[in-house]
């Protein structure tokens, strides 16, 4: 996390000096539109931690660290809640369940939890949150992170990535011609199927061929 900051704000620099050098209108307004993309990255990258911090960390970290998958959301008008299970995670001190917010993203450190550490990370937030406003509760058997969204409005999804997923899947599917988007589908499931699915799509697909072919009249 901390390199790829040192990699934006080396990039940062280099944009600047190019501003200083540049003349010409459009290149300008191409770097300047470089620019406020790349501070809003920097802005949303969260800020590294001193080095001693780091350490008394990691010395104080026991076990080792699960990386959570599992977790159920749903969202009111002014919060995203992010639900996660824990055994027994009521019972830790109140600073073992760490979360850090930033613009668009949160990191969930869970230390120590029978002889484990826990941790979730969410990027690329599908809209801006509030940091000051986010917190998490611990309830039982449960970690309740809520995101205070900026706006009031809803999200259909958590985070940019899934909504881009979304899109190209119903771009995929959605065709005027019902026999086109039935080939995009046995595309992407021969594609993304096993060995034994690969075979049942082929076997189906020469069926189908010989049927037409058999249907055909001659002329």
């Amino acid at each position: 996390m901390a390199a790829a900051r040192e990699e934006l704000l080396k990039d940062l620099e280099e944009v600047k000096e190019l501003l200083v050098k540049v003349t010409r209108k459009r290149l300008r307004d191409v770097l300047l539109t470089e620019k406020h993309k790349l501070e809003l990255e920097i802005k949303n990258q969260p800020l590294p931690k001193p080095k001693d911090a780091v350490e008394e960390e990691k010395s104080s970290l026991g076990g080792y660290t699960v990386k959570i998958n599992n977790y159920g959301w749903d969202q009111s008008d002014k919060f995203i809640k992010i639900y996660i299970s824990l055994n027994g995670v009521q019972k830790l001190p109140a600073e073992n369940v760490q979360v850090n917010f930033t613009e668009r993203s949160f990191d969930l450190l869970v230390k120590n939890l029978n002889g484990k550490n826990y941790t979730m990370t969410f990027n690329n937030l599908l809209k801006p949150i509030s940091v000051e406003g986010s917190s998490r509760k611990i309830k039982t058997d449960t970690v309740l992170v809520m995101c205070r969204k900026k706006r009031e409005e809803k999200w259909e999804c958590l985070t940019q990535v899934e909504k881009e997923s979304k899109e190209k899947e119903k771009a995929a599917y959605d065709t005027s011609d019902p026999s086109e988007g039935l080939m995009n589908l046995l595309k992407k499931m021969y594609a993304e199927g096993d060995d034994e699915m690969k075979r049942t799509i082929n076997k189906a697909w020469v069926a189908s061929r010989r049927t037409e072919s058999y249907g055909r009249k001659p002329w």
